[in-house]
């Protein structure tokens, strides 16, 4: 470390990683289109906002805590591409309503914490620091 190291943090702020409770209503937002699996979703995530990053425990404390509450079942299906069956997540209709109000309130954080302004020109950055 070097203080210019330190100053690029400001330069090119590192990715944002998503608390447990915004993974909750992120998982929500993508199994209200679809059910999807855990890898699925990490990569969802870095598709759709790029500059938010989702860690693989958060993401299982957020399965984890919305399968006990009732509001995802899994199942295993083979999914085209992959080798083995995937551990699949599915949202269950009765939770649909409240997980649109969720989602509804998660779309509007994350157009209240936008991402970093430089998170375009710096795609590739953002992309080596999450690896």
């Amino acid at each position: 470390m070097t203080l210019d190291t330190i100053q690029s943090c400001f330069d090119h702020p590192p990715p944002i990683h998503l608390n447990a409770e915004l993974a909750v209503c992120f998982v929500l937002s993508v199994l209200l289109a679809q059910d999807t699996y855990a890898a699925a979703l990490i990569q969802h995530l870095v598709q759709s906002y790029p500059a938010y990053r989702l860690s693989k425990p958060n993401l299982y404390k957020a399965l984890t805590f919305l399968e006990t509450e009732g509001a995802v079942l899994s199942y295993w299906q083979k999914v085209a591409g992959r080798g083995r069956p995937r551990r699949m997540f599915t949202l269950v209709p009765p939770h649909r309503e409240p997980a649109a109000a969720l989602v509804q309130r998660w779309h509007a954080y994350m157009q209240q914490h936008p991402y970093p302004a430089d998170w375009s020109t710096n795609r590739d950055r953002y992309a080596a620091r999450s690896n």
